[in-house]
């Protein structure tokens, strides 16, 4: 199993899109299903595009949510993401 570091540049795995949808829910396809996101979870994946980091997407989220606690923002940002790579939903 791949470790997320703050380095780690997230991409959308092979065989995940998004769907063509708008609104404040939007589908990602993958290839056992799909799943609808809004939210926080949303942004955290459409920030992952390969090229920021993990340590930059959980600055993008600080900004967003700057009454945060920061250390509570970067742990949850990476259970996220380790959620999504168990699910092959996203790779590193």
């Amino acid at each position: 199993m791949a470790t997320i570091e703050n380095s780690s540049q997230p991409r959308l795995a092979v065989g995940c899109r998004w769907a063509e949808a708008s609104g404040p829910e939007r589908m990602l396809l993958f290839p056992e299903g799909a799943i609808r996101l809004q939210g926080t979870g949303r942004a955290i994946l459409e920030y992952c595009d390969g090229r920021r980091t993990v340590q930059q997407i959980v600055e993008e989220m600080q900004n967003t949510y700057t009454t945060a606690d920061p250390v509570r923002i970067h742990q949850e940002v990476a259970t996220f993401l380790q959620q999504l790579y168990k699910k092959r939903i996203v790779d590193f």
